[in-house]
């Protein structure tokens, strides 16, 4: 179940710091996006045990403050009809503004839970000032510092309570495949392709969020649901960003799928805005498969396939064990092996390696390349484990703190070489026993 949580308000109120606060980081999680409007920032929050997204809007005003921009209101009105919940974030020291009014009743129009942060409050003398903002209609006011972190742990508290649950509901384990990707690339001709016109072999679900259009394919001996992006009416009251539109929606397939298949052009190759796509699936553990569309545009030799896809792999780094195939979606080239291998991405991923097996395979491994002392101590992996439900690996040490990248880097290496991981991120981490 997608968990989005969109920080709205206007320019230099405090979002981005906020945003930084919330997902523990210094900068945007995934490097703003070419193409996409100023500072596009989104990145993974966990508290309490709990994960969701943060999206950071941004916004920029080209006129004076008290205008409210059109720019802004198609960025505030795609996050307000996107995100699951808000937050939005106003500036104690200025006070209600006319903008900070006019985002507040697109706010109430939406009917969407908001937490409103009054943000600048460094210091206690400063918590009346966040009494003025009751007057916003938007009920309970968050008095919070988002640069020192002062407050935080109340809003995060209460975010916690208002995310829906854990979608337990595993009457049908089949793999949810969403087909993502920057526009123009082929996602509507792709699904298409897939559905053709035989309707038969699909069923709408009753009631499905408006996030992504579920679809239920089941033909050639597959079955899955299709997560698809593309075909989503468009709201007629936003004219909106494209390309924040395409991040907004692909990060609702993402948190909705099992596998993602990213779809890029090949007369452009990869380019930055499909990277962040990626990483943002590699972030929440999800498959990957990589399509190369409209390949037969190319001008092709013997090699232009292999040079393509070292190219690609070579900006997939370090990640580069994932499925790249070579499609024509308007030719129908390869669609089916296209699904074919997401399928097998998708049994890649749940597969669980049972612990004595595990321990097994890496005791000879280890005991050939131990972990590098480091400053005359030496680190001794103990045994490792996998994490129910995802590939993440625990190896239990006696000094966690002095492993580095490069010894996990090896460790995952050898995971993949005896194990078919291919298509599935691995994270490798360590911890005290």
């Amino acid at each position: 179940m997608s968990n989005i949580i969109a920080i709205i308000g206007r320019p230099n109120v405090g979002k981005s710091t906020l945003f930084n606060r919330l997902t523990e980081s210094r900068q945007a999680i995934v490097d703003s996006v070419a193409g996409v409007t100023r500072d596009r920032h989104y990145g993974k929050a966990e508290w309490n045990g709990r994960e969701f997204t943060v999206i950071d809007t941004g916004g920029y005003i080209t006129g004076s403050d008290d205008v409210f921009e059109v720019e802004i209101r198609k960025q505030v009105q795609i996050a307000i009809d996107e995100a699951n919940l808000l937050i939005f974030v106003v500036d104690s020291i200025d006070g209600v503004t006319r903008f900070d009014k006019d985002v507040a009743v697109l706010v109430r129009k939406s009917g969407k839970k908001c937490f409103l942060v009054v943000n600048k409050i460094d210091t206690p003398d400063k918590t009346p000032y966040a009494s003025e903002f009751y007057s916003l209609g938007l009920g309970d006011v968050y008095p919070l510092s988002a640069a020192s972190g002062g407050g935080t742990g109340e809003l995060l508290d209460d975010i916690i309570k208002a995310l829906p649950n854990p979608d337990d509901d595993e009457e049908e384990k089949i793999p949810r495949i969403a087909i993502v990707g920057r526009p123009n690339v082929g996602k509507s001709s792709l699904t298409n392709a897939l559905l053709g016109n035989e309707r038969n072999i699909v069923t709408p679900v009753a009631g499905t969020t408006r996030d992504a259009i579920h679809t239920r394919y089941n033909a050639f001996g597959n079955d899955f649901w299709l997560i698809d992006t593309a075909g989503i009416r468009k709201k007629a009251k936003v004219h909106e960003d494209l390309e924040f539109y395409s991040v907004m929606r692909s990060i609702r397939a993402i948190e909705s799928c099992d596998v993602a298949v990213l779809l890029i052009d090949a007369t452009l190759g990869l380019e930055a805005q499909d990277i962040s796509i990626l990483d943002l699936a590699v972030k929440n553990h999800k498959g990957v498969v990589i399509l190369v569309n409209k390949w037969d545009l190319i001008e092709k030799d013997t090699n232009s396939a292999k040079k393509m896809e070292e190219a690609i792999r070579e900006k997939l780094m370090p990640f580069k064990d994932i499925p790249i195939l070579f499609v024509s979606v308007h030719e129908k080239q390869r669609i089916l092996k296209a699904i074919e291998v997401a399928i097998q991405v998708y049994h890649n991923r749940r597969q669980i390696i049972p612990t004595r097996k595990l321990n097994e395979f890496f005791e000879p491994v280890i005991e050939a390349y131990p972990p590098p002392a480091l400053k005359g101590k030496y680190v001794k992996i103990k045994y490792v484990m996998q994490m129910k439900g995802i590939p993440m690996f625990i190896f239990f040490c006696n000094l966690p703190q002095y492993v580095g990248e490069s010894y996990k880097r090896y460790l995952e290496n050898k995971l993949r070489e005896h194990f078919d991981f291919s298509g599935v991120p691995i994270e490798i981490v360590m911890r005290k026993k």
